[in-house]
C-alpha cells in the first residue's frame, strides 16, 4: 500500500520540490525577440500617457470654450490627443498637426513631406488613414500635382469639424477632462500623476503628455 506525503522523509520530499521546480523552469517559453520589441513599444506608448505637465485652472475653462481654443493651445492638444489615443482615433489629430506643420515648410521640400502625409493619411488603407470621403481623397491627390501650402486645407478642415463635432464633446465629457478642470489638493494628487513628482504646488494641474 503507498503511504502518505507525510509518510516520507523529509529529504525526499525537498529533492522532489527541488526537481519540480527545475523542471517548471525549464518549460518556462522565453519570449521571442518580436514579443520582447512589443512589449518596449507597449511601455513607450505607457509612458507618454503618464508624462505630466502643469498647467493653471483657468486654461481648462477656455478649452470649454471652443474646440479651436483647446487645439491651439500646446497643452490642450496634447491633452486632447491623449484622449483620442485613448480612443484609437489619434490620427486625426496627427494629421491636423501635420498639415499646420506642412503650411510651414519651405517650397523646395514640399512636394516630398506632401506625398509623404498622402500616403500616411489619405491614401485609401494608408497606416492611419483618416475619415474622408472618396471626392476629398480625389481632390487631394490632384492638389499633389501643383503642391502649395493650401493642399490639405480641405481635408484638414473636415477632420477638424470631425473632432469638432463628435471627439471633442466626449472629451470635454471625459474622466480625463473632469480631473484637469479640478485644482488638487495638497494631499491628493492627481491618478495620472507619476511617482516622484510631488513638489508642485497645490493649484496646479496634472496633464498627460504626447509626443
Amino acid at each position: 500500500m503507498c503511504k502518505g506525503l507525510a509518510d516520507l522523509p523529509a529529504t525526499c520530499l525537498k529533492s522532489a520540490k527541488d526537481i519540480k521546480h527545475k523542471i517548471g523552469f525549464l518549460l518556462q517559453k522565453p519570449d521571442s525577440p518580436q514579443e520582447q520589441k512589443a512589449l518596449k513599444e507597449k511601455e513607450k506608448e505607457k509612458a507618454k500617457v503618464t508624462e505630466v505637465n502643469r498647467i493653471s485652472p483657468a486654461e481648462t475653462e477656455k478649452w470649454k470654450t471652443s474646440f479651436n481654443n483647446l487645439i491651439k493651445n500646446d497643452d490642450g492638444r496634447r491633452a486632447f490627443a491623449s484622449f483620442l489615443q485613448s480612443e484609437y482615433s489619434q490620427e486625426n489629430i496627427e494629421f491636423w498637426v501635420a498639415c499646420e506643420d506642412f503650411k510651414q515648410t519651405s517650397v523646395d521640400k514640399m512636394n516630398l513631406k506632401a506625398k509623404m502625409i498622402f500616403e500616411r493619411y489619405i491614401d485609401a488603407d494608408s497606416p492611419s488613414e483618416v475619415n474622408l470621403d472618396s471626392a476629398t481623397r480625389e481632390q487631394v491627390r490632384k492638389n499633389l500635382e501643383r503642391c502649395d501650402a493650401s493642399c490639405f486645407d480641405e481635408a484638414q478642415s473636415k477632420i477638424f469639424t470631425l473632432m469638432e463635432k463628435d471627439s471633442y464633446r466626449r472629451f470635454l465629457k471625459s474622466k480625463l477632462f473632469l480631473e484637469l478642470s479640478q485644482p488638487l489638493t495638497q494631499n491628493k494628487p492627481c491618478s495620472l500623476e507619476k511617482k516622484g513628482k510631488q513638489n508642485f504646488s497645490e493649484h496646479s494641474q496634472c496633464l498627460p503628455s504626447y509626443a
